[in-house]
C-alpha cells in the first residue's frame, strides 16, 4: 500500500484560479459535500482541505467497519496498555528500590520524577514528528525500544542506574497513546467514533495486568516493611525485578503481535492533508476490495476540488514545521478549544501522579489507619484497584454516545464523582472503606481519562492532530512533574495530596465544561 506521492507542484496562484474553475463549472460536486457532519467548520482554515476530508470521510463511512478496523482497535491497544503498565511498573517498583538502595535525595520521588521526565521526552518526540512522517514508524518501533529496557531496567545494581532506565522505557512508551488514538480515529467511520474511548479499556487493561503482578511478586518478594537499608537485600527484594522482567517479557509479545498480525499502512486523513490523494485513493481501495466493501470515490473526483496549499514544500519546510502549530490556532474558535483542552491535559498531569503514582502509600498509610497495612493486603488492594478501574472506560464509551450527556457531559461527570470519592477517601474508618473507596476513585476518574483520551483527537485538524496531542500531553508531563514534586514534598501519610486531588479534579469539571465542540455523532477533521 505504499506509493510515491505525486511530484506535480503548482504555483500558489494556479492552484487557487484551479480550485475556483472547478468550484464554478462543477458546482454539483460542492452540493453534495456535506460539512455539516464535521467537528467543526474548517472551511475557513483551508477550503480544499475542508472539502476533501468531507469526501474521505463519506468514503470511509460507505466503507464501513471491517475487520481492518476491528485489528487496530486491538494493535492500538496494545500502546495503551504498554503506556499504563510501564508508569504502573515503575511507581510499584518505588517504594521497593528505595528501601534497598535509599534514595540520593530526602524529599524527591526521583524514580517517578525519571517517568515524568522520559514521558515528556516520549510524548514530544513521537508526538511532533508523527505530523511530520506520519504514524506508522511510531507504531512499529516504541514498543520494541520499551520491552528492551524493561527487561535491563530490571537487573540494575543500584538507585541511579534503575531512574535511568525508566527514563529511556517511558520515552519511547511516552507517545503511544498520542499515536494510538490518532492512528483508529484516521482509520474510523463515524457512527463507531465511540471505539476511540473505548480504547482506554486498554490503559485499564495495563494498570490490572501490573496490578495482579505486583499482588504476586511484591506480597511474596519483598523485603518486610519496617527493614532499613542494611536488612534489606537483594535476596529478599526480588519482587520488582520480578515484575519488570515479565512486563518486559510482555510487552515484547506485543511488539511482535503488532507488526505481524497487520501490515500498517499511513492513514487516509494524514495521506490526504500532505496532499497524496493517489495513495489515499489506493489505500482505501484496497480495504473495499478485501473485505468486499462498496467504494465509489474516484482520484478524479478527490483532485477536482484542487491542491492543497504549501504540500509542494518540503515536509521538513520552516513553513510546514510552523504551520503544525499555528494551524491549531487558525480561528477564534477553533483556537478556544485548543487552549481549553491544553487546560485540561494540564490539570490532570498534576492530579495523576498525585494519586495513582502514589497509590500504593496512600493504601499502605490508609491500611495503618485503620489497622491493616500488611505487604499482602496493600497489594492486595491495589490489585482490586486497577481491577475496577476496567469499569470506567465501559461507562464512559455509553455516556459518550447518550443524548444530552455526550463528550463533555461525560468529561464533568467522570470528574464530579471522582472529586467527590476523594474527598470521601480523607474520612475512612474501616479496612473495607479503604478498599471500596479506593477503587470506586479509579474507576470513576477512568471515565474522564477515558473521555479525554478520544475527544482530544476528535477536536484537532487532521494535518495538525499528532501535534496538536502532543502538545497536550507534553504539557500534561509538565503538570506530572509538577504533581511528583508536590507530591514528594508533602506527607503521603496525611490526607493533603487527597484534598489538593479533590480540587484539581473540581477544576476539571469547570473546563470540561468550557470546551466548545461537542463532537458526538461528528466527524473527525
Amino acid at each position: 500500500m505504499s506509493i510515491d506521492p505525486a511530484s506535480t507542484a503548482y504555483s500558489k496562484e494556479t492552484k487557487h484560479a484551479f480550485s475556483s474553475e472547478v468550484d464554478e463549472l462543477a458546482g454539483s460536486s460542492d452540493s453534495s459535500i456535506d460539512l455539516q457532519k464535521e467537528v467543526f467548520d474548517a472551511t475557513k482554515i483551508d477550503p480544499v482541505l475542508a472539502k476533501k476530508m468531507a469526501l474521505i470521510n463519506e468514503a470511509i463511512e460507505e466503507i464501513g467497519m471491517t475487520p481492518f478496523q476491528w485489528k487496530l482497535f486491538f494493535l492500538n491497544g496494545f500502546g495503551y496498555a504498554v503506556d499504563s503498565l510501564l508508569v504502573v511498573c515503575q511507581s510499584i517498583a518505588q517504594p521497593a528500590v528505595t528501601q534497598e538502595y535509599g534514595s540520593p535525595t530526602a524529599k524527591v520521588a526521583g524514580i517517578a520524577l525519571a517517568s515524568q521526565v522520559g514521558l515528556l521526552i516520549g510524548a514530544a518526540f513521537w508526538g511532533f514528528s508523527a505530523d511530520i512522517i506520519g504514524r506508522r514508524i511510531a507504531f512499529n518501533t516504541s514498543l520494541f525500544i520499551s520491552a528492551l529496557f524493561v527487561v535491563i531496567a530490571g537487573g540494575m545494581p543500584n538507585y541511579i542506574s534503575f531512574a535511568a532506565m525508566v527514563t529511556i522505557y517511558s520515552a519511547a512508551a511516552g507517545g503511544n497513546y498520542i499515536i494510538d488514538a490518532t492512528n483508529l480515529i484516521e482509520f474510523l467511520p463515524a457512527t463507531f467514533a465511540w471505539l476511540v474511548t473505548f480504547l482506554a479499556l486498554w490503559w485499564a487493561v495495563g494498570y490490572t495486568i501490573t496490578g495482579l503482578l505486583a499482588w504476586g511478586f511484591m506480597s511474596n518478594y519483598s523485603c518486610d516493611p519496617d527493614a532499613n537499608i542494611a536488612q534489606c537485600t537483594r535476596q529478599d527484594n526480588m519482587g520488582w525485578r520480578y515484575l519488570h522482567f515479565t512486563c518486559g517479557g510482555l510487552v515484547l509479545v506485543l511488539g511482535i503481535l503488532r507488526v505481524s498480525v497487520v501490515r500498517i499502512v499511513q492513514t487516509p486523513r494524514w495521506l490526504l492533508s500532505q496532499n497524496r490523494d493517489d495513495e489515499v485513493i489506493n489505500i482505501l481501495h484496497e480495504i473495499a476490495s478485501k473485505y468486499r466493501r462498496s467504494f465509489s470515490l474516484t482520484l478524479e473526483q478527490l483532485q477536482s476540488h484542487g491542491r492543497i496549499i504549501n504540500t509542494e514544500k518540503s515536509v521538513w519546510s520552516g513553513l510546514r514545521l510552523r504551520k503544525h502549530f499555528s494551524g491549531l490556532f487558525d480561528t477564534r474558535l477553533l483556537a478556544w478549544s485548543t487552549t481549553v483542552i491544553i487546560a485540561n491535559w494540564l490539570v490532570i498531569g498534576m492530579v495523576s501522579p498525585l494519586y495513582t503514582v502514589f497509590l500504593p502509600y496512600y493504601l499502605k498509610s490508609r491500611g495503618a489507619d485503620v489497622g491493616d497495612d500488611s505487604n499482602y493486603t496493600q497489594w492486595r488492594n491495589y490489585a482490586v484497584n486497577q481491577v475496577a478501574g476496567l469499569v470506567g472506560p465501559c461507562i464512559a464509551a455509553v455516556l459518550v454516545e447518550t443524548r444530552f450527556v455526550g463528550r463533555r457531559g461525560a468529561l464533568a461527570i467522570g470528574a464530579a464523582i471522582t472529586m467527590a470519592l476523594q474527598f470521601g477517601y480523607t474520612q475512612i474508618k474501616t479496612p473495607a472503606q479503604n478498599l471500596g473507596v479506593s477503587a470506586s476513585i479509579t474507576a470513576a476518574q477512568n471515565i474522564y481519562y477515558g473521555t479525554i483520551y478520544a475527544y482530544t483527537p476528535e477536536i484537532l485538524p487532521s494535518a495538525h492532530r499528532a501535534t496538536g496531542y502532543a502538545i497536550c500531553v507534553v504539557l500534561n508531563r509538565v503538570g506530572g512533574i509538577v504533581g511528583v514534586l508536590v507530591g514528594s514534598y508533602a506527607n503521603v501519610e496525611t490526607t493533603a495530596p487527597l484534598f489538593v486531588c479533590a480540587g484539581l479534579f473540581g477544576l476539571l469539571i469547570f473546563l470540561s465544561l468550557l470546551l466548545p465542540f461537542e463532537s458526538r455523532q461528528k466527524r473527525a477533521q
